[in-house]
């Protein structure tokens, strides 16, 4: 296969590109998302029809949040409209072809394992850490997703069950404390103001007494939920992800406090940060046909 298309499914902009087979981007396209689900659909139709006049019948792979349940219809996504549908059959229809489809943190950890921080690991944990808080999976070069869809959803792991509510119905989950939101609102919970994380980060670089323990209390949670995954999966490279993951912190006092947490008293693995920016997920989307 020379040529394929990539589409990242995001919750406020639709991106697609068409990819050499060596992994180059020789088109990009980047539509806002629609706020209704037909609506979505017919966007995505329309963008991959976009982009099969520069790659005619290329195949196409899609990134999108939340995951698939057996009778194909989509659960668990950010993007509340998807839950329940037939979203991946929905849009092969639209298309008239098949396409494959994976939660969107596989398809960063695809593309890192691919070509990109982690390429040559054996196992690779790719987590993406922004609105939201999401994990895949890659080992020997395969997207792992288990039977139900779910493998590297440790944004859904509890983390404190007294915790914040999540929008998936339960209490204390990773995400509630971890993705960028959630990182603001603790801070302002502490008698903070209303910053975004950007600026709670270089509050605490400067001192300030409340940004500096919330990056504290944000790098100990970190490390423990982190660790759990490691205990479990044990893999080489952790990829981050997401707009959180420019937190440079998280790869000196974040590391240490993963290494602290973790079972094994001396582990060798590798926290990186990602090697294609917002262009992994895209990226990963388009790997889905390396066959």
């Amino acid at each position: 296969m020379t040529q394929r298309i990539g589409i990242d499914l995001g919750g406020t902009k639709i991106e697609g590109v068409v990819t050499s087979r060596g992994g180059e981007i020789l088109r990009r396209e980047r539509i806002a998302t629609p706020r209704d689900y037909p609506d979505i659909v017919r966007a995505v139709a329309e963008l991959v029809a976009a982009l099969w006049k520069t790659a005619p019948d290329a195949a196409v792979g899609i990134g999108a949040p939340g995951a698939v349940n057996a009778a194909g219809l989509t659960y668990n996504s950010n993007t509340v409209c998807f839950n329940g549908r037939p979203l991946r059959a929905d849009i092969a229809a639209a298309l008239g072809r098949p396409v494959r489809m994976v939660n969107d943190a596989n398809c960063l950890a695809l593309s890192e394992a691919t070509d990109g921080a982690a390429a040559g690991a054996e196992v690779v944990f790719g987590v993406i850490l922004g609105t939201g808080v999401g994990g895949g999976i890659v080992v020997h070069g395969r997207v792992l997703s288990g039977p139900h869809g779910i493998a590297g959803e440790w944004g859904h792991n509890p983390l404190d069950l007294q915790g914040p509510e999540c929008y998936c119905g339960r209490r204390g989950c990773v995400e509630t404390y971890l993705s960028g939101p959630a990182f603001a609102a603790d801070f302002r919970r502490a008698g903070g103001a209303a910053l975004a994380a950007a600026e709670i980060v270089a509050a605490a670089r400067q001192d300030e007494p409340l940004a500096r323990a919330c990056l504290t209390r944000y790098l100990e949670r970190f490390g423990r939920a982190l660790a759990t995954v490691i205990n479990i999966l044990d893999p080489d490279v952790i990829v981050l992800g997401g707009g959180m993951s420019n937190i440079d912190e998280l790869y000196t006092e974040g590391s240490e406090q993963v290494r602290r947490h973790a079972f094994h008293p001396d582990w060798k693995g590798r926290i990186v940060k990602n090697r294609w920016g917002d262009s992994s997920g895209v990226r990963g989307a388009a790997w889905l046909w390396d066959d």
